[in-house]
């Protein structure tokens, strides 16, 4: 949705002003919801891209929540659902207004977004500020269960640190010893590579960065730098890209040759919800992630049927991620008997959340971010298919939480 011109929304400073003295006499919110009518929906407001370079991954999230709640008959915790939509298209610019409008002038009991860090961060800010209930379907910018980390914002997804951690262990068991890292330059292009070097030290192996690649987001004109990776001729590549950023990197990474003389690894981004666009360019690419296409789990054979039954479309790990979104709420709601006004119990649910997940079994750090396998995966005709389990039961560190002490 765009924004209506005729709307006067409520100003940052406003915002911060009313929690300040929302705090000062012990109130728990600068928009003091009214009592919830018998039979009232629960309003969950969608904040995702639905445009831009991570359209699908948003449309993916949303469909996935949806399906949870078709299959719970339009309801969780027993309570009738209403959707408000607005569309983030990644610009961390207006992450403010968009939130403050879905919280302020739509009254909505929880928000769902979203995928881009720097917008995530944004909407963190206003959900601590505002006490709105959060929940985070994909953007792993550490800090949001890290030192931004509160008692009302749960991650579903991953925090940065995760999905690249294990790979320094499995590069430096491939032999790799010279390795040259790329991606965006923003929060999770960063916070990926950092994790990435963390885990490569540790391993003993002698293994090293010998060069640190990084273009703006969300450009994708690569040529220069593969032109650089050619010229340092590395034993492996190291990437972190997403959306159609993904696409072109790894085609236009065949494309130069480079494909069958310095393997690339990456997070499992690089491959995910892109890999039919990569075609033949994305066979053999090794990456680390949450999920598998091929999880051989009950869960996630009856979650692939149903999400194909519904979009027509195969499922991936950001469906994946917005369909345990809404287990998790389910959880919550089913606790206070969808009343999400009983605010302190169904934080303690959700908290003490386990699921059997399509990724296999998650549950919930101290600092509200998801505790899950990391597995290894390689694309092979056409799919991310599970090679071994690189780690088991990854906690994020959540540095800097005071909920985690």
């Amino acid at each position: 949705m765009n924004g209506d011109s005729r709307l006067i929304l409520p100003t940052r400073r406003t915002i911060l002003k009313g929690a300040t003295g929302a705090a000062a006499l012990g109130l728990v919110s600068p928009f003091p919801k009214p009592a919830i009518a018998q039979g009232a929906p629960l309003k969950v407001g969608f904040m995702l891209p639905y445009t831009g370079t991570f359209a699908k991954l948003g449309k993916f999230i949303d469909e996935a929540f949806r399906l949870h709640v078709e299959q719970k008959g339009g309801k969780l915790g027993g309570r009738q659902v209403a959707f408000v939509q607005v569309d983030d298209e990644s610009k961390p610019e207006a992450a403010t207004d968009n939130m403050n409008r879905l919280v302020g002038r739509e009254k909505v009991d929880v928000v769902v977004g979203t995928v881009h860090s720097g917008v995530a961060m944004a909407m963190v800010k206003v959900a601590r500020d505002t006490n709105t209930l959060l929940i985070i379907p994909n953007a792993g910018a550490n800090e949001a269960t890290g030192p931004a980390c509160a008692p009302n914002i749960f991650r579903t997804s991953f925090s940065n640190w995760q999905p690249a951690f294990p790979m320094g262990k499995v590069m430096a068991e491939a032999g790799h010893k010279n390795i040259v890292t790329i991606t965006w330059r923003y929060a999770a292009g960063q916070q990926m590579v950092d994790s990435f070097k963390e885990n490569l030290a540790q391993t003993g192996s002698g293994a090293k960065i010998v060069e640190e690649l990084y273009l703006p987001f969300p450009e994708v004109e690569f040529q220069s730098l593969i032109t650089r990776i050619a010229t340092l001729r590395p034993d492996a590549v190291f990437s972190f890209f997403a959306g159609g950023g993904a696409v072109k990197f790894v085609k236009d990474y065949a494309a130069a040759g480079l494909k069958e003389r310095i393997p690339l690894y990456g997070t499992g981004f690089l491959t995910d919800g892109t890999i039919e666009a990569q075609g033949e360019a994305a066979n053999g690419i090794k990456t680390t992630l949450h999920y598998a296409d091929n999880l051989d789990n009950p869960a996630n054979k009856a979650f692939l049927e149903a999400f194909k039954k519904k979009t027509n479309l195969d499922g991936d790990v950001y469906a994946v991620q917005g369909y345990d979104s809404a287990a998790l709420l389910d959880i919550g709601l089913t606790a206070v008997g969808g009343d999400a006004g009983a605010r302190d119990k169904m934080i303690a649910a959700m908290e003490g959340a386990k699921i059997d997940s399509p990724r296999g079994p998650i549950s919930f750090s101290k600092s509200h971010n998801v505790v899950q396998n990391i597995y290894l995966r390689e694309v092979r005709n056409g799919r991310n298919e599970y090679v071994s389990v690189a780690h088991a039961n990854l906690a994020d560190p959540a540095r800097g939480c005071r909920l985690s002490a």
